[in-house]
């Protein structure tokens, strides 16, 4: 069962947030710029996964941003929130929507148990972070080309 943003808001998962163009951009360049950094060979894994990851929570952040949402970050499950609601903020599909989740909890068994990030989760972080990476540019450009303009 999905939760509506009002309904987020309601419980104190989420907190209205006025988006703007230049955060809108910053925060892209950012998401940008972290999927650039997992790309790179000579860093361990770990960091490169990361780095992936990151990209990902910044896309959903964007996605919670463009709505007039943002995460309570003093909540725990910010990130589970952020992910979840993919559905509803950017029409990112379940499908999708279940392996991004999967990635968030490989990267609190890495974080938080130390668990090693194989290749192939580091691979498969790198792809979902570059499709969903094109699909917020895509969903911002048609949904909120108002907070497009300095992108």
């Amino acid at each position: 069962m999905t939760m509506s943003l009002q309904n987020l808001l309601a419980i104190g998962r989420l907190q209205a947030h006025t988006p703007d163009a230049a955060g809108i951009a910053k925060l892209l360049q950012a998401a940008r710029r972290n999927l650039t950094d997992a790309r790179i060979e000579q860093v361990s894994a770990d960091n490169r996964f990361d780095a992936a990851y990151k990209s990902i929570m910044q896309c959903a952040m964007l996605g919670l941003w463009a709505n007039g949402f943002r995460t309570a970050t003093s909540q725990p499950g910010h990130h589970q929130t952020a992910i979840q609601s993919l559905g509803t903020t950017m029409s990112v599909t379940q499908q999708d929507i279940i392996v991004l989740d999967a990635l968030r909890r490989q990267r609190n068994a890495s974080d938080y148990e130390g668990d090693p990030v194989s290749t192939a989760t580091l691979e498969a972080c790198m792809a979902a972070g570059a499709r969903l990476l094109g699909h917020t540019k895509r969903w911002l450009q048609e949904h909120r080309p108002d907070l497009m303009r300095l992108s």
